[in-house]
């Protein structure tokens, strides 16, 4: 099939890539543009990987206030030089991670983060659950590292949740075709966040025997 212009124009919209990148991804995969956007994705992967130890000292600390007033994140995203860390692409590539985490509520970074100590407490309790499901003893160890990762690590883990505003990639797929695209190292380092009231011991009224209590003494 003939690749023409049209089409890789049409794929350098759709996911920012190099012309010649989208030439060839075209071309390698018959001109399907699905099989192309994947491709890309892949082959950015593994460039982003390549790339993962080169150092990153420079980026940005964004903040994010959301639900008037009631949630706040500080994230400190770094990337290798000033250029980059000036950009509105960057900027707003450190905006979504800020709102990722409001949203989402990881407790770290990555999964190499988490204490051993919680890892085998949530292994425990993910063996007992399962135990008592029925499951058979032989098959629950395999079910057990499933959940894992699957649920445990996703669920508090920034770079292991899938991106809310495209659930399909997670976080750190995101964060390596943003390398791949960029051409530098891209580092989440560490956030914050708060929310309102969380941790203060709230007084929690009974209306109903408030009411009743009044209604007696009357």
């Amino acid at each position: 099939m003939a690749i023409t212009a049209t089409m890789v124009k049409e794929l350098r919209e759709k996911t920012g890539a190099g012309m010649m990148d989208c030439k060839k991804a075209l071309t390698e995969t018959g001109g399907n543009m699905e099989k192309a956007i994947d491709y890309l994705r892949e082959n950015g992967i593994a460039k982003a990987a390549k790339k993962a130890d080169r150092v990153a000292a420079e980026g940005v600390v964004e903040s994010y206030i959301h639900a008037n007033g009631r949630i706040g994140v500080l994230v400190e995203v770094n990337c290798e030089t000033d250029f980059v860390a000036k950009t509105d692409e960057f900027k707003t590539f450190v905006k979504d991670i800020a709102m990722q985490i409001a949203a989402m509520n990881p407790k770290y970074v990555r999964k190499e983060e988490v204490s051993q100590e919680d890892i085998e407490k949530e292994r425990a309790i993910i063996r007992e659950t399962a135990l008592k499901e029925g499951k058979p003893e032989h098959i629950v160890d395999k079910m057990v590292e499933g959940r894992l990762k699957k649920e445990f690590y996703q669920e508090i883990c920034l770079l292991e949740q899938p991106f809310v505003k495209e659930s399909k990639k997670t976080i750190d797929q995101m964060v390596k075709e943003k390398i791949a695209k960029i051409g530098e190292n891209i580092s989440i380092r560490r956030f914050v966040r708060y929310e309102l009231g969380e941790g203060i011991e709230k007084r929690v009224d009974n209306f109903v025997e408030e009411v009743m209590s009044q209604v007696n003494k009357g």
